[in-house]
C-alpha cells in the first residue's frame, strides 16, 4: 500500500481552503490546513509535508517570508512549494522565483484541476 503524500495547505480564505482540501483528499492526498504564515512554519516542521501550497497574501507573515524561512531552514529546505496567489504581477512571480519557489500559480488564471495537476507533477519529480 502506498503511503499517502502529505500536503500542507496554507490559505487564509477558509472557504477556498476547504474546497482545495476536499479536492486534494479526493485525489488521495493527506492534507493539513493552516490559515496563516506562523502556523505554516510550525506545521512544516511537525507535519513534514511532501509539498506546500502557499498563499502569498496573509496576515502577520506573508507567503514570501514563509518561503524565505522554509528555504533557509535545514529541515524544510527541500520541501516542494507551490505558491497559489492573487498576485499576478511579474515582479511578484520573480520575487517568488528568487526565493526558490517550485511553481507560481495565479488564482484568477487557474481552476482547481490545474492546481491538482501541478501538485501531482511536482510530487512525481
Amino acid at each position: 500500500m502506498d503511503v499517502k503524500k502529505k500536503i500542507l495547505l496554507v490559505e487564509d480564505d477558509t472557504a477556498l481552503a476547504a474546497v482545495y482540501k476536499s479536492r486534494l483528499e479526493l485525489e488521495g492526498f493527506e492534507v493539513h490546513e493552516v490559515n496563516n504564515g506562523e502556523d505554516a512554519l510550525s506545521a512544516a516542521i511537525e507535519f513534514k509535508p511532501n509539498l506546500i501550497l502557499l498563499d502569498a497574501m496573509m496576515p502577520k507573515i506573508s507567503g514570501f517570508d514563509v518561503l524565505d524561512i522554509l528555504r533557509n531552514t535545514p529541515e524544510t529546505t527541500n520541501i516542494r512549494v507551490i505558491m497559489l496567489t492573487a498576485l499576478s504581477q511579474p515582479k511578484d512571480k520573480e520575487r517568488a522565483e528568487a526565493l526558490g519557489v517550485d511553481d507560481y500559480l495565479v488564482k484568477s488564471q487557474v481552476v482547481i484541476g490545474d492546481v491538482v495537476e501541478r501538485v501531482k507533477y511536482h510530487l512525481e519529480k
